[in-house]
Order: structure tokens, then C-alpha cells, then sequence
């Protein structure tokens, strides 16, 4: 009898997890996702390469409002569902037209997300019906930027209420009444090296906070009160019982605050980052349902209205990235170092910063045999590299072959990393930004692709840097004097 082995990449594949997936389907030995043909897209636009799904955004926010709109159903749940798009997961242009098909709301974290949210107003993608949820700690210029938005007319801005002296900023500058929302500063996970959330003002100070500033001020209307947590929506015994103690203040609140309607639960959905991953989003959400219904029961108070904020849930699961397999080291007996034309530090900088894992999958050559490797990025860093997948503690590629060129791809990949890693900026030890293609389907269903941006170039460095031959107007101060010099370097 003879034994055939399994050595194969594919192989190692199929017998690990089932495959194909919703996403991820093979055509010879070449991968797709979301029926994107990979290689095509990297023979077309060469490697390194960054690329967002913009369907797939719709796709997220489809599902969630279905899952929600069934839940208040099943439950007959008396108050209505709001999504919103968290920007601060991703600012892009293509990204907030593709989310705001779906007639959804935004929720802000700084002061010029309202200059994205005015330029928006003024194309028609949303109006003053639009909630605008305006959380974080607020300086100056978002103060300032929150009340030129109100006083223009949009009422449906939410600034959520973060510290003592937020009202009194607010109502300095904005001229009519406006409604707010307080943030609960929620306990954290014990994991965690501080017990209380910095954002926020702590459960127990709520309602004498409200009482204080809030109950008497003929300005101010409270609207909605805000849960978050850094772990997100999971379903254990810290989150479930963080909301409880959240409702416990929602209902407390809503007996001596007639004008209190919604409650934003706040804290995303896990995304995908495994073959193996596995997470109920219709059961959460249904629990979470029944458990608001059952407590304001108890309570004797009306339902909230439900928001939610969700970033990566909306956004990661349409982003890619690709790198090629430069080069293998054999650095001793045991590790191989596959070294890829790109850095994970200024790529996909959640790696090494927080030990994030994306699903990496090979783009070419599943029909070759595989084994252990490591990946390293370009950058002289000693945390520049990916050692693991989520689901092991090994990576498995393809075997490397100088003459059989290898592409690698990580996905799931849309959700903070630009704007962590400094889109468009400088990176570490220069390694310029790859190159960004934006994917979508015409009328017709057809897949179509756009160059968004081209990988930096020396010169876009060296102007940041100031190289640039013909820099601009530089004021000269002397702080002992007082006196000023204008200086053109010719």
C-alpha cells in the first residue's frame, strides 16, 4: 500500500480549517477574496500594495441593521436603532460615501472630524438629520468647531459630556439650547494597569453631575447617556456585567431626566482575524436587546433609543494588504526569515504596537509544499517582524523559492492603520508608503480598481523633511528682542 503525504500548502489548509470561506476562495492555485482575483491585481499594480473593498462596507452595515431591526422585533422593543460610523477607524473619503449609503450617522473624536463633517454637509452626503455623536476629550478648537456646527443649525449634534468643565465650554460659545449625552467612565478588564477609563466621569458621579450642572440649566437637554469599553462587545461575564451596571444608571437617570431617550452602547464588534474565528454578532445583539427591555421593565422607565459605534466592524474587514517574499535568512537551526519589500512596523503598525494578528494567507503557489518561517519587515528595528498566526503559534508559507517569486497577503487590514501609521507622513527608516488601490463594482457587478495613491517617492520624503529647494517664508523670532526676520532661502 502506498501512503501519499499531505505536504502541500493547500493541504495544511484544508485540513485546519474549513475552506473555502464566505471571502476566501482558491482558483488554481491562486487566492481570491471576495472574488477579487489577488494576482491579477498584483501583476496589474506591482507590489508592496494597500487595497480596500468598498462593498464590503456596505455589506458590514447591512448586516448589523438587519440583526438589529430583528432583534427589536423578536422583542418588541419599543425604542429605534441608530448606527454610526466611528471615523477615527478610517477618514478616507471613499470610505465615509461608501458608509453613508446606508443612511447612518457619525460619531466624532476630534476637532477637525467636524471639518469632514461640514464638507460632507456641503456635497449632499448628509444633512442636519444626521446625528452627529461628538465624543473624546474636547480642547479649544473642537469646542469651538462643535458650537460653529450647532449654531449653523444642526441640531442633531450630541456632544458627549467627558469631564466637569465641558457645559460650561459649550455654552460659552454655542447660542442656543443644545442637547448633550454624558459618557459613564466605564471599569475596565482587569488585564488592564488602570482600573477606571480616563474618558468619562465615574458611574457614582452621574446623577449628582446631572443634578448640579444639567437639571437646572435652562441651555442644556440630556439626551443620551454613553457606555464604552476598550475590549468591545464580547460575550463574558466583564462586559455583561459592565452593561448592567451601565443600565443601572441609564434608569436611575431616566426617573429624575424626563428629556433622557437613547443609550449608546458604545464599544465595537470584534472583526474576523482568524480562519478559525468564530463569534455569534445575531445572538449578542439579541441578548443585549432583551437585557435593556428587562431592566427598564423592572425599573418602570421607557426603553432607549439603541446607538452604536462601530469602526472596525464597519471599515477592517474591507482592507488588504500585499508584500512580496524578497528573500529567506537562515539565521540558525531552527528560524527561517522570509524578508518582505515592506515594513510591518509602518504598514500595519498594530503588529508590533498592540500584537495585533490580521489573517495572512498566501496570494500564489498553494500546490507547493510548506514550511515554518518567520517574517521580517524591512526597517532595522528589532520589533519590525510577524512570528505568529492568531490561531498558532507558527506561520506556514509556501516553501521559498529564489526562482518562484512568493506574494503574501494580510487581511482585514482597513481599520486604523493609515492614520496610526501616519498616512502620507514620514516612516520609520524612510521606507515609503505603498501604494493604496480602491476596488468596487460597477452597475453592471463588474469588479473595477483605481490607483488612489502611488507609493512615496524620495522627493515627497525630503519636502517633509525640509530638503525641499525652495522652502517657504520662514519667521525668524528672538525671544530676547521680540523682533522678527523674514528670511527666503533661495
Amino acid at each position: 500500500m502506498i501512503f501519499i503525504m499531505n505536504t502541500k500548502y493547500v493541504d495544511l489548509v484544508d485540513q485546519t480549517f474549513d475552506f473555502p470561506q464566505e471571502e476566501f476562495a482558491l482558483e488554481k492555485d491562486h487566492l481570491r477574496f471576495h472574488g477579487i482575483d489577488l494576482h491579477k491585481l498584483v501583476e496589474t499594480y506591482g507590489v508592496p500594495l494597500k487595497f480596500t473593498y468598498l462593498p464590503k462596507i456596505s455589506d458590514n452595515i447591512k448586516k448589523a441593521k438587519t440583526w438589529f431591526e430583528n432583534a427589536i422585533k423578536k422583542h418588541n422593543y419599543k425604542g429605534n436603532y441608530n448606527y454610526c460610523y466611528c471615523t477615527k477607524s478610517s477618514h478616507f473619503k471613499h470610505v465615509l460615501n461608501e458608509a453613508l449609503k446606508n443612511d447612518i450617522h457619525i460619531e466624532t473624536s476630534s476637532a477637525f472630524d467636524i471639518d469632514i463633517i461640514e464638507a460632507l454637509k456641503e456635497e449632499g452626503k448628509i444633512n442636519d438629520n444626521t446625528f452627529v455623536i461628538s465624543n473624546g476629550f474636547k480642547r479649544a478648537q473642537y469646542i469651538t468647531n462643535i458650537a460653529r456646527l450647532i449654531n449653523n443649525g444642526h441640531q442633531n449634534c450630541i456632544p458627549i459630556i467627558d469631564n466637569y468643565e465641558e457645559i460650561d465650554l459649550l455654552s460659552n460659545e454655542i447660542q442656543g439650547n443644545y442637547n448633550i449625552g454624558i459618557r459613564i467612565a466605564s471599569e475596565e478588564e482587569p488585564k488592564f494597569e488602570f482600573y477606571t477609563s480616563r474618558l468619562g466621569i465615574g458611574y457614582k458621579s452621574i446623577v449628582p453631575f446631572y443634578n448640579k450642572q444639567v437639571k437646572d440649566n435652562p441651555k442644556v437637554q440630556l439626551k443620551m447617556l454613553h457606555f464604552f469599553i476598550n475590549t468591545g462587545i464580547r460575550d463574558n461575564a466583564y462586559y455583561w456585567n459592565e452593561l448592567l451596571k451601565c443600565l443601572k444608571v441609564y434608569t436611575s437617570l431616566k426617573k429624575i431626566c424626563p428629556s433622557l431617550n437613547s443609550l449608546n452602547i458604545g464599544g465595537g464588534f470584534p472583526i474576523k482575524n482568524s480562519l478559525a474565528f468564530d463569534f455569534d454578532y445575531e445572538y449578542i445583539i439579541d441578548e443585549i436587546i432583551n437585557q435593556v427591555k428587562l431592566t427598564c421593565e423592572e425599573e418602570g422607565v421607557d426603553v432607549p433609543n439603541i446607538f452604536t459605534e462601530f469602526g472596525s466592524f464597519t471599515v477592517g474587514e474591507s482592507g488588504g494588504a500585499i508584500y512580496e517574499v524578497l528573500y529567506q535568512k537562515q539565521q540558525n537551526d531552527r528560524e527561517k526569515w522570509n524578508m518582505i519589500n515592506s515594513s510591518f512596523i509602518t504598514t500595519l503598525p498594530d503588529t508590533w504596537a498592540i500584537n495585533k494578528r490580521f489573517i495572512m494567507l498566501p496570494i500564489n503557489r498553494w500546490n507547493d509544499t510548506y514550511e515554518r518561517v518567520l517574517l521580517g519587515g524591512l526597517t532595522c528595528d528589532s520589533d519590525d517582524y510577524y512570528n505568529s498566526e492568531q490561531h498558532m503559534n507558527a506561520i506556514y508559507l509556501p516553501k521559498y523559492h529564489k526562482e518562484k517569486t512568493l506574494y503574501i497577503g494580510f487581511f482585514n487590514t482597513g481599520a486604523y492603520q493609515e492614520t496610526i501609521g501616519g498616512y502620507g507622513g514620514l516612516q520609520h527608516c524612510l521606507i515609503p508608503a505603498p501604494k493604496h488601490i480602491i476596488i468596487d463594482k460597477d452597475e453592471h457587478e463588474n469588479m473595477i480598481t483605481q490607483l488612489f495613491r502611488e507609493q512615496q517617492k524620495s522627493e515627497d520624503l525630503l519636502n517633509i523633511l525640509g530638503y525641499e529647494k525652495k522652502p517657504e517664508m520662514v519667521t525668524i523670532k528672538n525671544l530676547n528682542t521680540n523682533a522678527e526676520l523674514q528670511l527666503v532661502d533661495k
